[in-house]
C-alpha cells in the first residue's frame, strides 16, 4: 500500500493499513498538523497499542477506547509536543496502559504530563499489541522524538520526523538541524517498506522521499548561506523573505524558526557568525 492507494482521511474514523495495523486520526486539523494528527493501533483483543494517542481531545480519546474494544495495554509516544502526546495520562488512567517514550525536555510546547513507566533507549525492542517493535532515537524535530520501526511489516512509525505531504519544523533550541539529517540517514539505513507518519496518508517509496527531504534542507541551507554572502550581515527576521522567497508570506513566522536552526548550523560549521542577532557569513 502506498499514499496512493490509501483510504481517505476521516477524524475517529479507523483504516487498517495492515493486518494487525489501524489508524484513526484526531479532530485537530491545521496548517501545522494537516488533516490530524495520527493514532495508530496494534494488535486486537486484550492487548492493543497504541502509538502517539494524540491531544487531550475527548471526541478522538473514546474513538481509540471504542476502535480498541475498551482494552489498551500499551501506548507508545513519538514526542511530547502537544498535539501527540497529552492523551497518553487520560488513557493511562481510564485502562491501565503502560506509558513508553522520551520523557519530555523541561521547555516550552512539551506536554509534562507525559512520564513513560518505561524511558525507551536507541534500539531497544519493545513488544506491543502483540508484535515487536525498535525504538529508534531521532532527535531533530524534538531532542526526545523516537521512531518505530514494526519488524513484521519493515514499517516505520514517523511521528513529526517525516510527515505526509511537507516539511517539518525545526525549532530551537530543542530543535536541531544537524542531528535532523543525521537522523534521516538512520532512518534510510533501516530499508524501510512503509513510512507511516504522524500527519497524513501511509508512505511508499521511503528512500526516495527522504532523499528529497535531504536535498531540500540542504539547498535550503546553501540559500541561506548565499544570502548571508550577499549582505554585510542580517537579522533573522531580514533574512526570512530572502532565503524563503518561493514560500507565502503568511508562514514566514513559522519559517523563521527552521531559518534559525539552518543558522546555528552553519554558525557550528564555522561558516557563519552571530554577532549580537546580526548574522555575518564567515570568509
Amino acid at each position: 500500500m502506498t499514499e496512493r492507494d490509501d483510504a481517505t482521511i476521516v477524524p475517529g474514523e479507523a483504516t487498517r493499513l495492515a493486518p494487525d495495523v489501524r489508524r484513526v486520526t484526531a479532530p485537530n486539523p491545521s496548517f501545522m498538523t494537516g488533516p490530524g494528527t495520527n493514532s495508530y493501533l496494534l494488535g486486537e483483543g486484550d492487548n492493543v497499542a497504541i502509538i502517539d494517542p494524540g491531544p487531550p481531545n475527548d471526541a478522538h480519546i473514546e474513538a481509540l477506547l471504542a476502535h480498541a474494544g475498551g482494552k489498551i495495554a500499551s501506548i507508545l509516544v513519538t514526542h511530547t509536543h502537544p498535539d501527540h502526546s497529552p492523551a497518553a495520562a487520560i488513557l493511562k488512567q481510564r485502562t491501565g496502559a503502560r506509558l513508553f517514550g522520551m520523557a519530555p525536555p523541561k521547555l516550552e510546547l512539551q506536554d509534562q504530563s507525559f512520564m513513560p513507566d518505561r524511558p525507551l533507549r536507541h534500539g531497544e525492542r519493545i513488544q506491543a499489541g502483540g508484535m515487536w517493535l525498535r525504538a529508534i532515537h531521532t532527535p531533530g524535530h524534538a531532542s526526545n522524538h523516537v521512531c518505530y520501526l514494526l519488524e513484521s511489516e519493515r514499517m516505520i512509525f514517523t511521528g513529526d520526523h517525516v510527515m505526509q505531504g511537507s516539511t517539518v519544523v525545526i525549532n530551537p533550541p530543542d530543535g536541531d538541524m544537524r542531528a535532523y539529517l543525521d537522523s534521516l540517514a538512520i532512518l534510510r539505513e533501516e530499508k524501510p517498506a512503509y513510512l507511516a507518519p504522524g500527519h497524513g496518508y501511509l508512505i511508499g517509496e521511503p528512500d526516495d522521499l527522504i532523499e528529497r527531504l535531504v536535498r531540500h534542507r540542504l539547498f535550503r541551507e546553501a540559500k541561506t548561506l548565499n544570502a548571508l554572502r550577499r549582505s554585510d550581515g542580517d537579522t533573522l527576521e531580514a533574512l526570512v523573505p530572502r532565503v524563503y522567497d518561493d514560500v507565502p508570506a503568511d508562514r514566514h513566522r513559522v519559517a523563521a524558526r527552521s531559518l534559525l536552526a539552518h543558522l546555528i548550523k552553519l554558525r557550528d560549521d564555522g561558516l557563519a557568525a552571530d554577532d549580537g542577532g546580526c548574522w555575518k557569513a564567515v570568509a
